[in-house]
């Protein structure tokens, strides 16, 4: 099958290449700069921009097509960047004949007072699902693995302090979900044409606070973490406080934060009854995002599925 990849080089991407490539398609990125590319050798290259009509529309004669994009990191506009990127695409998909996409989502209960970061994620789903192609989108909450920007903020926090006051989000429950999980479902939904035209929620095989994940992830690092709830402690604050102790920008910080007053669990276990993936424990991913093994030792963990591509 003929596979386009937008958002190749992203954390998800660019380690999805390789296993489309191995499950015997044709794969085509489309990036920005075609100069700076740096994945897979045997893939076909596209230069363009879903932000200007007509610079992408090259790529697009394919069988089906994964909508990786998202724009969070250009700023408090992310959300109008987004909208018009996923327009874009949508109208010229529709005009190629792309007969599948595939997107990858946030995980969310439907309600009204969804963070601004889930609110474009679910614009964006209901914008490409008015294509006239099949669309599947998953949804996710947490994806671990080396250079998630949720985990990573959560990691260099651990790392960088022993003792943290926090919002009551702290107690808000999220399903993570291991990125080589990730992966499989993202492929596997391809060999299953029932899968068109569905939307699925996946994650790991743990349901955890966010508190929980941060005390589990400082175990594996060796530190001690203390933990103390305020209830007055804003996004805005608390943004500006992981801006000043990480690298995350707080143009990435503010909307991810700010989401994490939304419990993000897996009702709909349908993708995993249908498609044959293991999940991998929370430890295990952390583990391995960490270039750890299970124990939390420093010796590289023998699976990396955090590299995955």
């Amino acid at each position: 099958m003929r596979i386009l990849v937008t958002g190749a080089t992203g954390f998800v991407g660019s380690r999805l290449l390789s296993p489309l490539r191995d499950a015997g398609h044709e794969v085509t990125v489309l990036v920005r700069d075609a100069a700076r590319y740096a994945g897979p050798a045997d893939v076909r290259v596209v230069e363009g921009d879903l932000l200007e009509p007509g610079s992408f529309d090259e790529a697009l004669d394919v069988d089906a097509a994964y909508y990786l994009v998202h724009s969070m990191q250009s700023g408090a506009d992310f959300a109008e960047r987004d909208r018009r990127a996923a327009q874009h695409f949508a109208d010229a998909a529709s005009a190629a004949g792309v007969d599948r996409v595939v997107y990858l989502g946030g995980l969310g209960e439907e309600r009204e007072d969804l963070s601004k970061h889930l609110e474009s994620r679910r614009e964006v789903e209901r914008i490409l699902g008015e294509g006239d192609y099949d669309l599947t989108t998953l949804r996710a909450a947490i994806i671990i693995g080396e250079g998630s920007a949720s985990f990573d903020m959560i990691e260099q926090l651990v790392r960088k302090l022993p003792v943290m006051i926090t919002p009551q989000w702290v107690r808000t429950d999220c399903q993570p979900i291991a990125i080589a999980d990730v992966i499989q479902y993202l492929v596997g939904v391809l060999d299953h044409p029932e899968t068109a035209g569905e939307t699925y929620e996946i994650g790991g095989p743990d349901v955890l606070t966010y508190e929980q994940i941060m005390r589990q992830t400082a175990r594996q690092l060796g530190r001690k973490l203390f933990i103390v709830p305020v209830p007055v402690l804003t996004p805005k604050l608390s943004s500006h406080w992981v801006g000043f102790v990480t690298d995350v920008p707080n143009s990435v910080a503010r909307p991810l934060i700010d989401g994490l007053k939304n419990p993000v669990v897996v009702h709909d276990t349908r993708l995993q009854d249908l498609l044959d993936v293991e999940p991998t424990p929370f430890d295990v991913a952390v583990a391995r995002a960490l270039g750890r093994d299970a124990t939390g030792d420093s010796t590289p963990a023998t699976v990396e599925p955090s590299r995955v591509g």
